[in-house]
Parts: structure tokens; C-alpha cells; sequence
């Protein structure tokens, strides 16, 4: 335990190639891993669309956990579909922890740490933008993981959630998982450059691709906060 590297938990890779036993379980922690970030509180840190667009790499290596296909590209629609339903169902179990803990939360006073128009206006929110809140939030880290307790929360119609917890899911999985395995193909066919050897640059530029809006939201907001002031 002396020679284990705590930072290897910072890289998607680690989790990929994981094997206990000798077997291989990759495939299990990544879907695992994205059911836990759209699904449970704890979730939030853990590495989501680096991880997807590392996994459309290591596609065939993590299928193989599972079943043998010779077709490349059934091994990574296979993986794709397997990930969105794991964020489906992620976002379900948020749904669900949301919507018993609303009740509480609707019937608790003013504090200074909880203020109850918070809720009312994440309600009215989710009532005009609720699919879109979906559908964002699934490229967005830290937001994915609380965007469908929220939903709960306000209890988002089950309906228009479900429908947009599908399309955003399916969306977020088909587009990272076929962009890293594909762009894996085309960087090692027309430059010769495995994206492999390059892992921990992918994930700092996944990171601050999908971090970006969010630091840009912030500084927009800053003006208006100061004047306010």
C-alpha cells in the first residue's frame, strides 16, 4: 500500500485499465463512475467527460470486460449506450433523493445558510427552462451532479425529465465516447501520434473546455453584483 500513487485517482486512465484479480473491471468502474456523478451527491468530483472521451479510446479494451465483438464500431456504439443508461438512471436516483427531500426543504425557515426563495426560483426555473437545464448540465461538471436532485426538488413534471434525462444522457455519451475514439483514429492515422501517450494534457484541456462557460457565467455576473452593491 506504501507504493500506491493517491494522485493515479485524479486520472480517468486509472479507472479504465483497472483490473482486480488479474480480471479486468474497467468497464463497471466507468459505468459506475458516471452513475455516481449524475446520481449521488459524492459524485461530483469524480473525472465525467474526461473519463468519456478517454473511454471512446480505450473502447474495444473496455467491451472486452464484457464480450468479445470484432466490429469496431459496434464496440463503441455498445459503449455508448451502456453509459448513457447509467446516466439515465443516475439522474433518476437524483430525481427521486430530490424530490423526497423536497418536502423538508419547502417547509424549512430562513436561515442564513437556506433561504427559501432560492427554491422558488430554481422551481420557476426548471418550469421555463427545465429541458434545456437538463441538456446543459450534462456537459457541465459539479452542475450535472446537483441539476437533477434540483429537478426533484421542484418537482420537475416526471414526464418532461425523463424525456430530456434520455436525449441529454444519450447526447452526452454518444458525442464525448465517438469523439475520443474516433479522433484517437484520425490523430494516429494522419500524424502518428497516439493520444495515449498525451493523457494527462487531453485531461486538462477536457477540464478547462468544460469548465470554461462556467468561469465565463461567473464573470458576467460580477459587474451586475457590483453594481448592486
Amino acid at each position: 500500500m506504501s507504493d500506491f500513487d493517491w494522485m493515479q485517482l485524479l486520472n480517468p486512465e486509472f479507472y479504465i485499465t483497472m483490473s482486480l484479480g488479474g480480471v479486468r473491471v474497467g468497464l463497471w468502474i466507468v459505468l459506475f463512475i458516471v452513475f455516481a456523478e449524475t446520481g449521488l451527491f459524492a459524485g461530483f468530483f469524480l473525472p465525467g467527460d474526461s473519463l468519456l472521451f478517454l473511454a471512446g479510446i480505450y473502447s474495444r479494451d473496455l467491451i472486452e470486460n464484457f464480450t468479445i465483438i470484432e466490429s469496431d464500431v459496434l464496440n463503441v456504439t455498445l459503449l455508448a449506450v451502456l453509459v448513457a443508461v447509467a446516466g439515465i438512471i443516475g439522474n433518476m436516483v437524483g430525481y427521486w433523493f430530490g424530490a423526497k427531500s423536497g418536502y423538508y426543504l419547502y417547509k424549512k425557515e430562513d436561515s442564513f445558510w437556506w433561504k427559501k426563495k432560492y427554491l422558488i426560483q430554481s422551481k420557476d426555473f426548471f418550469e421555463r427552462y427545465g429541458g434545456k437545464a437538463i441538456i446543459f448540465a450534462r456537459f457541465l461538471p459539479v452542475v450535472r451532479t446537483f441539476a437533477p436532485i434540483v429537478a426533484g426538488i421542484v418537482t420537475m413534471d416526471k414526464k418532461k425529465f425523463m424525456f430530456y434525462n434520455i436525449v441529454s444522457s444519450f447526447l452526452w455519451s454518444f458525442t464525448l465516447i465517438f469523439a475520443g475514439h474516433y479522433l484517437y483514429g484520425m490523430f494516429l492515422e494522419e500524424f502518428d501520434i497516439d493520444l495515449k501517450h498525451h493523457i494527462e494534457k487531453i485531461v486538462i484541456l477536457i477540464i478547462l473546455i468544460s469548465t470554461f462557460p462556467v468561469f465565463l457565467k461567473m464573470i458576467k455576473k460580477t459587474p451586475n453584483t457590483e453594481s448592486e452593491l
